[in-house]
């Protein structure tokens, strides 16, 4: 038999070899990053705080806040580390501990954007039942189920990483180790794992987008029958946050993980854009466009300013 080396680690191409380029990377990076962190540290401090924020839609909201941080500390850290360095590598179990963790945080946020869109639908199709339907044990059962799925799937496709033999090439043409560009470094047959990982994803399309699809056919069938243009606007301005997250977040991981690994540079455009884009734009969105948010926010300003005076 040829003799093979197995390899310990990888090392990741990032987003361009140009030094300048990757200083200004770095820049732009550190910046988005330390974006990420204040916006969903103070979308968790302002609807902990905040009594009027005590609702179904706002706990749904920190524990999505709490997932964005998640997601984002995963990758960022170390592609800032890689743009700095000359040695841009990842050990081995690194990079499976780092795939482990972006599909758990992914899977689980799946989930609970689906959860989160069947809340807007109970809440403005039911809005005279909606307390008694969503409450807070139902809540906190979704919230565990969401984790739960997203650990499970991550478990059972990280599981499966152990029986492949890495040797040969170590260069990872991304930014992070996500499971798909991880197979074609295999010296084994990855068809297990790539079987793995479809059948994982179409199971997590298939509980989370029929909920969301029925969710906001039914909630634009509600508003369309309101008759005035006002509660039109305002039953539109609860959920029209929700739907641009989710667009954003499935638009572009379906896009990725349908399409076969090629290593282009599209793909890390759209694994960014997911992965670390979405997780600044969501407190963004939801603080922006929410009227709720936006007075807890000056709420809590002003009760700083008479703690201060």
């Amino acid at each position: 038999m040829k003799n093979v080396s197995i390899i310990t680690e990888f090392v990741l191409l990032g987003l361009s070899s140009d030094p300048q380029i990757q200083t200004m990377l770095f820049v732009l990076f550190l910046g988005i990053y330390l974006l990420t962190l204040m916006g969903n540290l103070v979308m968790i401090l302002v609807i902990r705080v905040d009594s009027h924020l005590h609702t179904p839609m706002y706990f749904f909201l920190g524990h999505l806040s709490f997932l964005d941080l998640s997601f984002s500390s995963v990758t960022v850290p170390k592609m800032l580390q890689n743009f700095l360095s000359q040695k841009k590598s990842i050990s081995v179990w690194g990079c499976i501990t780092q795939s482990f963790f972006f599909t758990l945080s992914g899977g689980t946020e799946a989930c609970l954007l689906s959860a989160m869109a069947y809340d807007r639908y109970a809440a403005i199709c039911y809005p005279l039942v909606y307390t008694m339907v969503i409450n807070r044990p139902l809540c906190i059962v979704t919230v565990s189920i969401a984790w739960t799925v997203g650990f499970l799937i991550s478990l059972m496709n990280i599981l499966f990483i152990y029986k492949l033999h890495f040797c040969g090439s170590n260069i990872i043409p991304h930014f992070s180790c996500e499971l798909p560009p991880l197979f074609p470094l295999s010296c084994t047959d990855p068809i297990v794992n790539e079987i793995l990982l479809a059948v994982s994803c179409a199971f997590l399309g298939l509980l989370t987008l029929p909920l969301i699809l029925f969710s906001y056919s039914r909630i634009i069938s509600a508003i369309l029958n309101i008759r005035s243009s006002e509660g039109q606007a305002k039953a539109f301005s609860t959920c029209s946050s929700h739907l641009t997250v989710v667009l954003l977040f499935y638009g572009t991981a379906l896009f990725r993980y349908i399409s076969p690994a090629s290593g282009s540079v599209l793909e890390r455009v759209v694994s960014i854009q997911y992965s670390v884009i979405t997780s600044l734009v969501n407190p963004l969105i939801y603080s922006l466009k929410n009227q709720e948010v936006k007075a807890a926010l000056q709420r809590m300003l002003k009760q700083q300013k008479c703690a201060l005076g």
